[in-house]
């Protein structure tokens, strides 16, 4: 048996690939969306964009434009989820996918406020930031997750540009 600690090692997320049917308009999307920059692509089957000093977080691979989207009830990821820095930044990625023509879905974790959305191929990812420390923020999520109206993430946006406006 190991000695403790001898196995100990720190991981952090380096990327995420994902499938998509027509690079072009992926690459589209996530340019404009999530203003990541294009790094590389090789040929028309893989892209890689970062939105930071990483070479990529984001790998998309070309499968066919027949391939099947995964059913909801198979077992695999979920979403990916990026987090913002804040509620007006949320409120801004929000303006940016009603742009895109993208009606997210935005709740209220108690630990975050979120949107939930797919992008051209059926991938789901969220937007997200951090409300823990907020007022009406918890601590933990505990399950529980409150459908939260776009107009409250608005006003978020509204509050940062107009700072003599009375928060509620």
């Amino acid at each position: 048996m190991a000695e403790s600690g001898s196995q100990d090692y720190r991981v952090r997320l380096g990327h995420v690939r994902l499938k998509v049917r027509n690079m072009d308009r992926a690459v589209a999307f996530y340019t404009r969306v999530f203003h990541m920059r294009l790094v590389e692509k090789v040929e028309n089957d893989y892209a890689f964009l970062s939105g930071s000093e990483s070479y990529h977080e984001i790998a998309l691979q070309r499968v066919s434009e027949l391939a099947p989207a995964c059913p909801p009830e198979a077992t695999g990821m979920d979403h990916v989820a990026f987090e913002l820095a804040d509620k007006e930044d949320l409120a801004r990625a929000y303006l940016a996918l009603s742009e895109a023509g993208v009606t997210p879905r935005t709740v209220d974790n108690g630990i975050s406020w979120a949107m939930y959305f797919n992008d051209p191929d059926g991938n789901q990812l969220e937007f997200y930031c951090d409300t823990r420390r907020s007022p009406g923020g918890r601590e933990k999520w505990v399950g529980r997750i409150d459908e939260l109206p776009p107009a409250s993430i608005l006003k978020a946006l509204r509050e940062r540009e107009d700072p003599t406006r009375l928060k509620g």
